[in-house]
């Protein structure tokens, strides 16, 4: 029997929905006890993934914000110490934002939360479908249709 791509997807979403579902509870808490608006959260995590400072232009612009919205959540995240800003020392005019050790060690431990719980999926799994996953995961991420689209994104 062929599936066709409509059923597959369906069942890839079905999937992934549910495997983010349980990493997301996992990794929420420290998020939601400091009262983080989801544009928050996206913004510590664009400059987790980003590794160094960014422009709030930059930030704005990658997430769909607008500056002023990109300056309040920046402003929220500066009042809990989970993000510095500082000049430009190119251009005075532009301030850069980065993360200070309270802010990676956040974001560090959502991440890290996502993949224990992915572990455990993982380990929960009977050996047959364990196997037969990593078979075809494995031909998948050997294959080129994923890196093609990666590679089209960073152009």
């Amino acid at each position: 029997m062929t599936i066709s791509p409509d059923e597959l997807f369906g069942s890839l979403e079905d999937f992934v929905m549910r495997l983010m579902s349980l990493a997301e509870s996992d990794g929420m808490d420290a998020l939601i006890e400091l009262d983080l608006s989801f544009s928050q959260a996206r913004t510590l995590f664009l400059l987790a993934k980003k590794g160094g400072p960014m422009p709030i232009h930059t930030i704005a612009t990658t997430l769909g914000l607008s500056d002023a919205a990109t300056g309040r959540n920046v402003e929220n995240l500066l009042k809990l110490d989970l993000v510095e800003r500082r000049e430009s020392s190119d251009d005075r005019r532009v301030k850069l934002v980065s993360l200070t050790p309270a802010g990676e060690k956040l974001s560090q431990q959502h991440i890290d939360s996502k993949r224990a719980s992915i572990r455990t999926f993982a380990a929960d799994l009977p050996a047959d479908q364990r196997d037969n996953l990593h078979r075809a995961l494995s031909d998948i991420l050997a294959g080129t249709t994923l890196r093609r689209r990666i590679d089209e994104e960073n152009c």
